[in-house]
């Protein structure tokens, strides 16, 4: 019974609500168009004219890329007449997968509590860490760990010579960098 007075006093107040709202405003809003209809017109500067830049044909590559260190062949001596050649039948490790430059070294570990450093932590791009100990291969130039100290791990690696043969070249990966 109390229902239908209530629902006809809300429709009644929302209608004098917005009656009250509609004059005041409309008139201060056309008094702000009529005002900005009034003020002088600005300016627009042309566009400028585009700058016709000369076309380049990019021809090296044939070269290294400018992303890897680089490495003068004629200073990497073959070792003691040593003939070096890779193993291109063995197994690849899981490290081998990524650049040196892409690994990063995170520490070592003592198993033995002998002083001696047995293995490193190395963590590769994806964010995975491995254990790596002396013999263990890395980086795509068939580099073998020669060496592990406290702050770098010793790497030989087996690179072209630039003369059809191969060279070994001493890498390291330090714990900071």
């Amino acid at each position: 019974m109390i229902r239908p007075y209530l629902t006809v006093l809300l429709m009644i107040s929302m209608a004098l609500m917005l009656a009250a709202c509609g004059h005041s405003s409309m008139d201060e809003l056309q008094g702000e168009l009529t005002a900005i209809k009034l003020k002088p017109r600005g300016k627009i500067d042309p566009v400028p004219e585009p700058v016709i830049m000369p076309t380049f044909t990019y021809a090296a590559h044939q070269l290294r890329s400018p992303f890897t260190p680089y490495t003068n062949a004629q200073n990497l001596q073959p070792l003691a007449g040593k003939k070096v050649e890779p193993d291109l039948n063995r197994p690849k490790e899981a490290l081998e997968q990524f650049p040196l430059e892409a690994l990063h070294m995170r520490g070592t570990l003592d198993w033995a509590k002998s002083g001696k450093i047995e293995q490193a932590i190395v963590q590769d791009p994806l964010g995975q860490e491995h254990f790596v100990k002396v013999g263990n291969y890395l980086g795509k130039n068939q580099g073998k760990v020669s060496a592990i100290t406290s702050t770098r791990i010793s790497i030989v690696e087996i690179v072209p010579d630039g003369k059809d043969g191969w060279v070994e070249r001493p890498r390291s990966l330090g714990l900071n960098e």
